[in-house]
């Protein structure tokens, strides 16, 4: 994990790369089980469940105003953008980065949220206030705008849905990802009998 980041909390097996940078750590919230790769850029508070994948050159942009949050068992393709705020390109005032406040326009901010099994493809695009509704898939390449249905594929610009996905799979694989980590808990604590581990794993 890569050191002295002043984040609000942080799970264990946490694994950021060196080249990652988070603008505002101290808005930052990470799970158990959580990998970042290299090029990761934020802006933007950052809240992350357990087992959540962020890959290379991924960014999360909107600054102070924007959010994003991912559930849990999520994963973020490389090249992935994620806007959670934006200046809205209007006649409502200037826009960009180094305008004073007083001169600029509206501004858009909406978190964007991946409820659990959502993933998003390779350089899609995510703009704010969209969620990613629990095992809904974004294609690479596409642009999301707004709200989605559960256990759907979805594709072009604007997505789509395009596809269902049964969901049963996803739901069985979670539970197997618990159950091994009781059983590393158990290891790594030796207090706990074996009549407490298999009272905790199967019941």
């Amino acid at each position: 994990m890569f050191p002295n980041l002043p984040l609000i909390s942080c799970g264990d097996d946490v694994w950021i790369d060196h080249d990652v940078i988070l603008r505002r750590p101290e808005f930052v919230r990470m799970g158990s089980h959580v990998a970042i790769d290299k090029g990761f850029y934020c802006t933007t508070s950052l809240s992350l469940g357990d087992y959540v994948h962020i890959g290379p050159y991924v960014t999360c942009i909107g600054g102070k105003a924007g959010e994003f949050r991912a559930a849990g068992f999520n994963n973020v393709m490389a090249g992935a953008r994620i806007v959670c705020a934006s200046d809205r390109f209007d006649d409502s005032g200037l826009f960009g980065a180094m305008i004073p406040d007083e001169f600029k326009g509206c501004q858009i901010a909406k978190p964007v949220v991946m409820e659990h099994f959502s993933n998003i493809g390779t350089n899609a695009i995510v703009l704010p206030g969209s969620t990613l509704r629990k095992g809904v898939l974004l294609a690479a390449g596409s642009l999301l705008i707004g709200d989605t249905e559960e256990w759907g594929v979805y594709k072009g610009n604007p997505a789509k849905l395009v596809k269902k996905i049964n969901p049963e799979n996803a739901c069985q694989l979670q539970n197997l990802a618990c159950k091994v980590n009781i059983v590393k808990a158990c290891i790594a604590n030796m207090n706990m009998t074996v009549p407490h581990l298999f009272r905790d794993l199967w019941s």
